[in-house]
């Protein structure tokens, strides 16, 4: 199942403590931090490497993966939201495709690191996604707009709705998560 790497990955959130399991953790789409949170000195965004067991098939793939970033700046709980391949388009080509995707982009994300604006009081934890292209060519432009997530709210609702919020995350995270339509703007740092 394309979601059972995530499981392990999601548990971390667990070890977090009380005070944050009961904090209601603001969501924001792709690029919506930028008011609150900055890269940290020195950091940069690293690609995700192509797995090496997917090479031969010369595929282009696209991912969509949420993240918590955390109020150290640091991610963590890292979910593959959306996804899509230009051999079979959103359909899993093969058992292990979608979750070693998954895993390279985690890697990535892993490495990144952020610290809040000087104006920001309290760094506060937010969930947001970022979209990664893997491959080469012409069909980059039309994976990211594939998988491209306008409404990271709206997509998690989706996903909680379609496979049961438990399977998709593995944890109290998306429990934890403002999806209420009515707050849609990120203002949780100020």
């Amino acid at each position: 199942m394309r979601f059972e790497w995530m499981a392990l990955a999601m548990a971390a959130v667990l070890a977090a403590g009380p005070a944050m399991a009961q904090q209601r953790i603001d969501v924001a789409n792709e690029g919506g931090i930028r008011d609150a949170w900055m890269l940290a000195d020195g950091v940069a965004l690293v690609a995700p490497q192509y797995p090496q067991a997917w090479l031969g098939r010369h595929d282009t793939v696209c991912l969509g993966v949420g993240y918590l970033l955390n109020p150290d700046g640091t991610t963590s709980n890292f979910t593959m939201v959306k996804g899509w391949n230009s051999a079979t388009g959103t359909s899993e080509p093969a058992p292990g495709y979608w979750a070693a995707f998954a895993e390279a982009a985690a890697d990535a994300l892993k490495q990144w690191r952020f610290k809040p604006r000087p104006e920001v009081r309290q760094a506060k934890p937010v969930y947001t996604v970022a979209t990664f292209v893997f491959g080469t060519g012409e069909q980059r432009s039309e994976a990211r707009a594939q998988c491209g997530i306008t409404n990271l709210a709206a997509r998690l609702r989706e996903l909680r709705g379609a496979t049961g919020h438990r399977n998709l995350a593995g944890s109290d995270i998306l429990d934890r998560l403002d999806l209420d339509p009515a707050n849609q703007a990120y203002n949780n740092m100020r």
